[in-house]
């Protein structure tokens, strides 16, 4: 099979796939008579045929896959009218807060946000297959550390968490926010309810390494963050403004 066949091949593959697929996977296509190195200079061939269309071929987290590129996203938006879903501050800061420190347990994002994280911020995350469950801190209560996924990174864009966005600053924090809200507006929306949480910036200093008494943090929620009606989390509505 010549270059030209092999790279409609895959092309062809790959545009028909629902998933990403990696390059073992597209090895398949060829018998694995063609090497890892040869499909991938295949696929930076392809990438160069379909850098000046609208469509292009990019590497995320679960493999290779087309996709439409972003200054398209103002046309393809009006196929699909609906508003987008807004998610809230507190969403966004505890993804974000389990994206940059991970891995870290819920009393640890409860420090750094300083204030109550809602139990169902985090199942919904979950749910949605963008954070997990990935061991257990050994301390009281052995509460559970969390971590992003595969497909977080896959709805980003991005092959690996060394493509985000570097978080240095209110003005890149802002960025960061906005490039996770952007992406997930393109999910199909979580059932949360609406939220005008608000707790100002995101501190940037590392997660706490350990818990006392207190990593439990069921037994012993944290204590909610300033007086009067804003009591964190628990009291603000959890996720999509509508």
């Amino acid at each position: 099979m010549n270059t030209a066949d092999a790279r409609r091949v895959l092309e062809t593959a790959l545009i028909c796939t629902q998933q990403p697929l990696q390059v073992r996977e597209l090895r398949v296509l060829f018998n694995d008579e063609l090497g890892a190195d040869t499909i991938k200079d295949l696929l930076g061939q392809l990438q160069d045929e379909w850098s000046q269309r609208g469509v292009e071929l990019v590497c995320v987290a679960s493999g290779w896959r087309f996709q439409s590129r972003p200054a398209m996203r103002e046309y393809l938006d009006r196929l699909h009218p609906e508003k987008p879903p807004r998610y809230s501050r507190a969403v966004l800061e505890t993804l974000a807060i389990i994206a940059y420190r991970q891995p870290v347990t819920r009393g640890d994002m409860e420090d750094i946000r300083g204030v109550t994280i809602n139990t169902q911020i985090l199942k919904q995350l979950e749910d949605r297959g963008w954070v997990e469950v990935i061991g257990h801190r050994e301390a009281v209560g052995r509460p559970g550390l969390y971590a992003t996924t595969r497909q977080f990174l896959d709805d980003l864009g991005v092959a690996s968490l060394d493509q985000l966005p570097e978080l240095q600053s209110p003005a890149q924090q802002a960025e960061v926010f906005s490039a996770l809200e952007d992406s997930l507006a393109a999910q199909p929306a979580l059932p949360m309810a609406a939220s005008d949480d608000s707790t100002g910036e995101l501190p940037l200093g590392p997660a706490p390494e350990d818990h006392g008494p207190a990593a439990n943090d069921e037994a012993q929620p944290q204590p909610a963050a300033g007086p009067g009606p804003d009591r964190g989390d628990e009291d603000a509505a959890q996720a999509v403004e509508t």
